[in-house]
């Protein structure tokens, strides 16, 4: 499976396969010309609440991960979907935020990878 991960802002290349924008937003500065995308997936992106809470503050990441996790549980098909052009070539996860680390698209591209990790309230609930 060939997941990789690009800033909106580099230049697309033929290796980028199948290249999906993952962001809610458009980023700024960058024409639909000069994206080249396959897809735009606003869906997968994380909400437009968690996204402002988040505010790509590295010290919330890892809340931010777990939370943005749970609202993906809601989007299996378009997940799937994601995961079949990842496994039939490159899927390319486009992006517009300046932090390559604290990114909404570095988590989804390991819950594509590894699958959803299991529900936080399920394991709460056998504790």
């Amino acid at each position: 499976m060939d997941i990789r991960l690009k800033r909106a802002y580099v230049p697309a290349d033929p290796v980028d396969g199948y290249r999906v924008l993952v962001d809610r937003l458009w980023p700024r500065g960058v024409s639909r010309e000069r994206a080249r995308l396959d897809a735009w997936e606003k869906d997968l992106a994380p909400s437009t609440m968690l996204r402002r809470w988040f505010g790509h503050d590295p010290e919330r990441f890892e809340e931010f991960r777990r939370r943005y996790v749970d609202e993906l549980r809601a989007h299996r098909p378009e997940l799937a979907r994601l995961r079949r052009h990842a496994r039939e070539g490159t899927l390319t996860l486009v992006y517009g935020a300046a932090d390559v680390e604290h990114n909404d698209a570095r988590v989804l591209a390991d819950v594509l990878r590894r699958g959803l990790p299991r529900s936080s309230v399920a394991v709460e609930r056998r504790s």
